[in-house]
Parts: structure tokens; sequence; C-alpha cells
């Protein structure tokens, strides 16, 4: 956490219709993160983006896949509340008023002249800017003069249905307004705030701007449970797996799902330096009594990671019983290989001693069973007899009890 002081010299180098994700959606996306071929292309271990070396701070390094920016504002009060797209950021300096709160929210990040606007507009630091535009950032607080940046990853199903994706949500918090920077317009999980300010239900339209905030930022922070009993499900359905019929797409299965656990753990365990940065170290632009609903945020964000270390837990033990049930299928085979064997040793002798060229016309001891009327038949009796007796003995010792479970 750093606190940042504006140089007063520096120049200000600075959707769609909303929808919410349904269970159903979320949950299939999530499953199908562990359906998905490796084959498909291959996937950077850990995502980030940076700049050039030596490019000037400031400087806002978009991505080449960012979508348009879309302004869409709410200034409400206890008593009204105005919701519009607009087209320019110069149009909510005439919306601030002691008693509203103005709501800025900027979906998409590829259109640089809009977030410069809207830089000049709110009297953002450079700084500010470039750590918005710089996706995906590590979540993280920066306190400056007047105002907070707070940087959180928030995920939920990519609009693809392929896996589950994170978003970085940006919130840049004033005395009396809030803009919010999403990336993705199309996914937009804001939409209870929105109607609990539209109805007015609570305490929301009677609270501030670092009321909004909280809130928004609760949301975030739920989305991840959902996400997390989808896991959960998968984890279940991959234990019984990886014990009744473990194979190598199995193995793969559990790979993804230590990289997906990974992959949440990273986006949530900074986010609680995040929320207690806000508690303590926030001076004037939170109140007390938000700060106390923050700590239930923050309660939340460590429920998430108890969750996320126990799956990871059961994720890496998965991998043990996997090899274990692997080294059990080897040893059922082997020992079935082993019977059959046994059997066919002795049967394979006495064929190979009839198989033998002698000649009973020079001595009488030159097997003498070779001129037997009923030899061939009692030889095969004799072989089936040493079978049954070896089966028995077997079976008798517990050898055929595990071969059902044996995967042929």
């Amino acid at each position: 956490m750093a606190r940042r002081t504006p140089n007063p010299g520096a120049s200000p180098s600075l959707g769609p219709a909303d929808r919410p994700v349904d269970a159903e959606t979320l949950r299939a996306a999530v499953a199908n993160t562990f359906k998905t071929s490796p084959h498909e292309g291959r996937k950077k271990l850990i995502d980030f983006n940076y700049s050039t070396p030596g490019t000037l701070p400031g400087t806002l390094n978009i991505p080449g896949d960012a979508l348009p920016t879309e302004l869409h504002l709410m200034d409400y009060g206890p008593d009204a509340v105005r919701t519009t797209t607009i087209d320019h950021p110069i149009e909510c300096e005439a919306l601030g008023k002691p008693e509203s709160v103005t709501w800025l929210d900027a979906r998409g990040l590829g259109s640089e002249n809009t977030l410069l606007q809207i830089g000049q507009t709110f009297g953002l630091h450079p700084l500010m800017l470039e750590d918005i535009v710089n996706v995906p950032h590590r979540p993280k607080i920066d306190f400056y003069d007047d105002k907070i940046l707070i940087i959180m990853q928030m995920v939920q199903p990519k609009k693809t249905g392929s896996g589950v994706g994170s978003e970085q949500v940006s919130f840049v918090m004033g005395n009396g307004f809030l803009v919010t920077f999403q990336e993705e317009p199309e996914w937009d999980s804001f939409n209870p705030v929105r109607d609990r300010i539209r109805r007015g239900t609570g305490t929301i339209r009677t609270q501030g701007a670092d009321y909004l905030a909280y809130a928004l930022m609760d949301t975030i922070v739920d989305s991840f449970f959902p996400v997390l009993e989808v896991i959960g499900e998968t984890l279940e359905d991959l234990e019984e797996e990886v014990v009744a019929n473990p194979t190598n797409a199995t193995i793969k299965k559990i790979h993804r799902m230590r990289r997906a656990l990974m992959k949440l753990r990273r986006y949530i365990w900074p986010q609680r330096s995040v929320i207690n940065g806000l508690i303590r170290d926030s001076d004037n632009l939170i109140s007390q009594e938000v700060r106390v609903y923050l700590q239930d945020v923050y309660d939340h964000i460590v429920q998430v990671v108890d969750i996320i270390e126990n799956y990871r837990e059961i994720a890496s033990s998965l991998m043990d019983v996997y090899l274990s049930s692997i080294n059990n299928r080897m040893n059922e085979v082997m020992k079935l290989l082993t019977v059959i064997s046994s059997i066919f040793i002795p049967l394979t002798f006495i064929a190979g001693i009839y198989g033998m060229n002698f000649d009973t016309e020079k001595s009488p001891f030159n097997m003498p069973e070779l001129g037997w009327y009923w030899g061939y038949i009692m030889c095969l009796a004799v072989m089936a007899l040493i079978a049954a007796l070896q089966i028995y003995f077997f079976w008798k010792r517990g050898w055929f009890d595990n071969f059902s479970t044996t995967k042929r």
C-alpha cells in the first residue's frame, strides 16, 4: 500500500444491455473448464501485462482486444435517482451535489480518449489510469490526496462458455462520487446493487459514495462462492472417478483443477490487504459505519481463502489417490497374469514332455504312454485336473476376489 501525492506541475495524462449470469450458465461454464482438451491451445500459467521498458510513467498501455468504453451514469439521492448513458464525462460535472452520489460506470477499456477525458473531469492522477488499463493487475489499493484507487479481481464465466475467467474491476472513489472501470461490458454483476438503488431498498440511497463502493466490492467477493460451489461438486466427482475408474483423462482433469484453484487463490488473496487497508488507513473518505460493513467483506474473503485452501489440499491428495489407484490396478493385472501363467506352466510342462521324439521300439522305457489306447484322453484329463486343482487353490486363497473391479 502506497500513498501517492500528485505532482502539481504534471499534466493530467491520463455496453451492451445489462443481464445477470444465471446459475445454469455458471455451472456449465465451470464444469467445461475441466473438460477442455489441452490441445485446444496453450495458455499462460500466469497472465500479466507490462509496458515496454523505458516507457514514461502514466502512459496508457491499452490491451489490443479491449472493448470500446461505454459510460453509464447513475446519480442518486434520498429522493431521486437518475440513470442515463452519456457520451462525454464532462456531463458528470453538473450533477455533483452535496446531497447526492454520482456513480460513473465505464464499461470497456478500449477508448483512450474517453479514459483521458474521465481523468480530466475527475482530476485523476496519470498513474491511476495507467494502473486501471494495465490488465490484469494485482489487486491493490493506493491513496492519493483526496481519492482512493482500488483494484479488484472478479471471477465469472467466460462469455464463450469454455470455463471461468477473471475480470479486473477498478474503483476511483472521491468525495461524493465513484468511478468504476470494467473490462467486459457484457458480463456485469452489479445489477443487484443498481436495483437496490432504483427501488430504494435498505439505506443505500441515504449513504455516501463509500457505502456504494462497499456494496460493489461485496458483490465482487460474493461472486467467488458460486464458482467454488461448482468446483466442490467437481472435486467430489473426481474423487469417485479416481477411486473407481482412473484414466489418463482423470489426471488431466486434476491438473486443470489445481491450476484453476491456484488462479482463484491469486485473485482473492491480495484482496484481503485491500479491504484491510480500507478499514484501517482510508482517512475520512470511509465513514466509521462503512468500516463495520467492510469488516464483513473481509470475513467473506477469509472464508473464500479457507475454502480454496481446503480444495487445493483435496486436489493434491487426489493426485496421490490416483497414483495409488493406478498401482492397485497394476497389481491386480499382474496377479491375474500370474494366476494364468501358474495354471499353464504345468500344462506346458506336460505338453513339452510328450512333444519330445522317442522311439518305443528301441526301449520299453521310451515313453510307453505313446502306445496306450487312451493315452491322449488320459493326458488331457490329467492336464484338466491339474488346472482345476490350481484354480480351486487360488480361489480358496482369495486371489479372485478383486478381479471383478479390474478394468479389462
